[in-house]
């Protein structure tokens, strides 16, 4: 990811004082009821378990953690395409938590997605155009010109032929396809666009790209993002501010300075330390290596989550979970025993 655009240094910690927030998230949770065996007793998969951040207008916050955290899980809460168990979401001083469907369509206006996959994401029955135009034709919206003609603009603000209008999604590439999603997310002009992992299914030298695009966007319209990711290279590049998640928690959260240069928790250190740097191929690396897997969401350790992994565990993380308190770093972290300075 060598050749993505250096995103601009901004002040943009946990502890900011800026304007209202756009979004904010109080207590999140969502819970999948499963049962185990034919008769087994109904237990719950405890994917998002009371989480809290907020957004501030044209910002993009990064969630990111391993396979089965949560992140997708509470992207598509923020977009009401899963009902939240409990819980609030407000989205411009409106609680949408239990929204009707009839508020939904207005809301969704200002609130957009963007899938990971490209190539299931779009219908393959659909032209470009009419899956582009669709956000518009459901809104009600006739943009001056007609929407074919802001349909055609769109298709060239990222990168595609307008003349492609009457083509279908088989006849482009993964890139391409990408590109047609960021546009239908685009149509209806948002404040706010979840984008989950919407790099992960593209080559490397696409997802440069996408993100290239997706920041120059964002400084044209002055979107928010909630930038969804497992790729810690590509969330540095894009994100001002980082939530990192463990089994349906948010363990770290702050600045990507903070996260990037003086981590918190222990969690947040082995993820970084994971991470290749060719500057040192050979060399010794300092990579954490944690022991065991992750628990399973259905029943999830006492006190801290990370405890039965982390080194640094004591008989006060089975016993206490941990806030999510300032650190010595300046991050918000959860955890009893925070590491202190800066990541070697």
């Amino acid at each position: 990811m060598s050749d993505l655009v250096t995103v601009p240094q901004q002040a943009a910690g946990p502890e900011r004082t800026s304007s209202a927030p756009l979004l904010q998230v109080e207590g999140l949770t969502k819970h999948f009821p499963v049962r185990s065996g034919l008769f087994g007793a109904r237990q719950l998969v405890r994917a998002v378990d009371g989480i809290d951040f907020d957004v501030a207008p044209g910002e993009t916050l990064g969630l990111v953690g391993e396979s089965g955290c949560g992140k997708t899980t509470t992207g598509r809460m923020l977009v009401r395409l899963l009902e939240p168990t409990a819980g609030k979401i407000t989205f411009e001083g409106r609680d949408i938590t239990h929204a009707s469907t009839t508020s939904l369509r207005a809301m969704r206006q200002d609130l957009q997605i963007i899938f990971q996959d490209p190539y299931s994401s779009l219908n393959p029955r659909h032209t470009v155009g009419k899956i582009v135009a669709m956000p518009m034709t459901v809104n009600g919206i006739n943009p001056p010109g007609g929407v074919i003609k802001r349909v055609q603009e769109l298709l060239e603000i990222v990168g595609l032929n307008p003349e492609h209008y009457n083509r279908y999604p088989h006849e482009f590439s993964g890139g391409q396809r990408q590109r047609i999603g960021i546009a239908r997310a685009l149509a209806v002009r948002p404040k706010l666009i979840v984008a989950d992992e919407p790099v992960s299914a593209l080559d490397v030298s696409i997802q440069a790209q996408v993100i290239n695009l997706l920041r120059d966007l964002q400084r044209e319209f002055g979107l928010a993002f909630v930038f969804i990711a497992h790729d810690l290279a590509v969330v540095r590049h894009f994100c001002q501010r980082i939530a990192v998640m463990y089994l349906g928690k948010i363990v770290e959260m702050g600045s990507r300075e903070q996260i990037y240069e003086r981590p918190s928790h222990p969690y947040t250190r082995a993820l970084l330390s994971a991470v290749p740097d060719v500057t040192k191929l050979g060399a010794a690396t300092g990579r954490i290596r944690l022991e065991g897997d992750v628990p399973t969401p259905i029943s999830p350790p006492s006190g801290c989550r990370f405890r039965t992994r982390c080194w640094k565990a004591q008989e006060k993380c089975a016993q206490e979970e941990p806030l999510l308190q300032i650190s010595p770093n300046g991050s918000r972290s959860a955890c009893h025993f925070p590491e202190v300075g800066a990541l070697r």
